[in-house]
């Protein structure tokens, strides 16, 4: 697997040489019956797979790098989908190009250690099935994970539809409908969750995964994790939103999961390699 020539996603110290040059050097994947892999491993996109939100890398396109006051003022808390469907318009007005958004989201860097995080799934793709679970966009996703050479690994991508249209705007839609009052009204992750564990439980010919794993940052990240059982582990970013929420619910009976921290993606390496080691 090649990895990305933009400068802002190429490695920069002798570790991350070293493990772009063993990403680069793999090939002839091991072909997986989908029923095989024994973990399920879900990820947040942004600030967790990339190290910024991909909405502050867009706006910074516009010509002052900030959206007026006006348009901001105008955003309501919970619905995050039909304010950024907003700037979106805004930015097509002032005559913001495809291309100037399509080089902003390839220049995003990976949040430290992902690399090397993503190098060990695929060196053990024969355990882990790979998704991301998003709030992001379709658009944004795909072209920063495919500039990075990734795309490939993800079994699923779950996020908002977004597409250019014929003149030249980047179009929102909301991923789905739900009923959840903890989420906002465009995406409940937790229903995603529950929902795919069920399908690919069927498609498995019954067989569920040993152990999930949820690697998040954001407060919207703490719903699926409610979903988590005893055996499996909440990855969360270190000081975010999640990690400090779900600390806070240890001792409630709505969460069962195992809390890991995580600053860097080496982290999550670390607790993952002895995870593999348990035949």
């Amino acid at each position: 697997m090649l990895l990305p020539e933009n400068p802002a996603l190429m490695p920069t110290t002798t570790t991350e040489r070293d493990t772009s040059a063993k990403m680069a050097a793999a090939s002839n994947p091991v072909q997986i019956e989908p029923q095989d892999q024994r973990f399920l491993v879900l990820f947040d996109f942004d600030e967790t797979i990339i190290s910024e939100n991909s909405d502050d890398a867009v706006i910074r396109v516009l010509p002052d790098q900030q959206l007026p006051a006006w348009l901001t003022n105008s955003f309501r808390e919970g619905h995050y989908n039909e304010n950024m469907q907003k700037v979106l318009a805004f930015m097509a007005e002032q005559g913001v190009s495809k291309e100037s958004i399509h080089s902003a989201v390839e220049k995003i860097p990976p949040t430290p250690g992902f690399l090397k995080l993503l190098q060990f799934l695929q060196s053990h793709i024969q355990d882990f099935e790979l998704v991301v679970v998003s709030d992001a966009n379709t658009y944004i996703i795909q072209t920063w994970l495919k500039h990075a050479k990734v795309l490939h690994l993800f079994t699923k991508i779950f996020t908002n539809p977004g597409s250019f249209n014929a003149k030249g705007q980047l179009v929102l839609l909301p991923f789905h409908s739900h009923s959840c009052s903890c989420c906002p009204e465009n995406m409940c992750k937790q229903v995603i969750l529950q929902e795919y564990l069920t399908d690919r439980q069927m498609e498995r010919g019954g067989t569920t995964f040993q152990r999930v794993f949820y690697i998040g940052d954001g407060a919207n990240d703490v719903c699926p994790s409610l979903v988590l059982g005893p055996q499996d582990i909440a990855f969360t970013r270190r000081n975010f939103p999640m990690h400090r929420l779900l600390v806070g619910m240890q001792q409630s009976a709505k969460f069962k999961a195992n809390i890991v921290p995580w600053v860097c993606g080496e982290d999550i390496v670390d607790c993952l390699e002895k995870i593999v080691k348990e035949r």
